[in-house]
């Protein structure tokens, strides 16, 4: 080996290295996580997998489940329209801003609460199948008891904060497990690159559908108390996993430690781990629920955020296993019905017109360092 070819190697092994430490800090920053394989339901890792944590908007997985159910059931199908009520439309944002009285079918309100994570349409959904939001949150909370999450309680279908809401990583882990293995019918809505009002289009902030090899869904959230939360799903090979991710600190570091659990899960072998059933609870504080306010919404925490953009002010990432997205964003249709700016256009999918990076600031990974 010449001189050349040992520091280009040295250079190669640094520039490594350093990546590798970027993505291992950030991983560090991390709150309660879990790895399940889907099939088996090996538990491939977690970490204060019983620590109550506010869902956020990863509540809205538990509202499709609960829709899905309704669905199954009969009482209602997706071509159901689903009507905003005066109630409905006073939700805080995130939101649509549809008015009372407006009306959108239960399909594209499926879509709009899994991309956009719209609270308003949300309860317009809870109300169209139970009667009142409250008859469908002890619906939910039935729901999830049956299933067996055994430490989550629900107090409205959009995950706003409030007293008596929690769930863990390990009760997410059993839902999305759930959702995949008895409605995998219904796996595309988990997976939207985005939708379109007519109007608007709205991508989807899951920064790993189309951007990680085998990436098929799920959702992400956020709350000051709660921090940047992501269940997310991937398959390769037959093999499917899911991970939860808990209480990180921007839109990039959840993305990136969900895309380094995701593939350590279809790449590895467990050996003799236990299963989700087996997992018994375990920590001190698995009956508080954490609150880590202040130190995502201070303005040290804003910040550091700040920093983690470029100048276009797009989300830069570390993990090496995310990478562009080498094509125009998709969007599907999910808007009011009855005509108007937000009617449904001829076709039911578009694409974004400039690309990319030019839409609503969308988040999207930098290019990968070149070795």
């Amino acid at each position: 080996m010449n001189g050349r070819t040992t520091r280009m190697g040295a250079r190669l092994l640094g520039s490594a290295l350093l990546l590798a430490a970027t993505f291992s800090a950030t991983a560090t920053m991390a709150g309660p996580r879990m790895l399940v394989d889907v099939n088996t339901l090996q538990v491939i890792e977690h970490e204060d997998a019983f620590q109550r944590w506010y869902p956020a908007s990863l509540t809205k997985l538990m509202t499709a489940y609960t829709v899905f159910r309704a669905v199954k059931a009969g009482e209602i199908t997706l071509d159901s329209p689903v009507t905003m009520s005066k109630h409905a439309a006073a939700e805080p944002p995130s939101k649509m801003y549809f008015k009372p009285g407006q009306r959108m079918t239960l399909d594209s309100a499926l879509k709009i609460i899994l991309v956009k994570s719209a609270n308003d349409v949300s309860v317009a959904i809870a109300e169209s199948i139970s009667g009142s939001e409250p008859a469908f949150v002890e619906r939910m909370n039935a729901e999830a008891k049956r299933i067996g999450m055994s430490s989550s309680r629900f107090i409205n279908p959009n995950g706003l904060p409030g007293k008596g809401q929690y769930t863990t990583a390990r009760d997410l882990a059993v839902l999305a497990v759930t959702l995949k293995r008895e409605f995998p019918q219904y796996a595309s809505y988990f997976a939207l690159e985005g939708f379109t009002t007519g109007k608007k289009q709205y991508p989807n902030f899951n920064m790993l559908i189309g951007r990680f090899d085998g990436a098929d869904g799920m959702k992400t959230g956020f709350i000051c108390a709660s921090g940047f939360n992501q269940v997310s799903s991937a398959t390769r090979n037959g093999r499917s996993v899911v991970s939860v991710v808990l209480g990180s600190e921007s839109l990039g570091a959840r993305a990136d430690i969900s895309a380094g659990m995701l593939q350590k899960g279809l790449t590895g072998r467990p050996g003799n781990v236990p299963t989700l059933g087996q997992l018994r609870p375990y920590g001190e504080t698995r009956d508080v629920v954490a609150d880590i306010s202040q130190e995502i919404c201070s303005k040290h925490a804003a910040k550091v955020r700040s920093e983690g953009r470029d100048e276009a002010g797009r989300q830069k990432l570390a993990s090496p296993y995310i990478h562009e997205l080498d094509r125009p964003l998709r969007f599907v249709f999910a808007g009011l019905l009855g005509g108007g700016d937000t009617a449904k256009p001829d076709g039911v999918e578009t694409v974004a017109s400039n690309g990319v990076g030019d839409i609503a600031n969308v988040p999207v990974p930098i290019p990968r360092p070149t070795f």
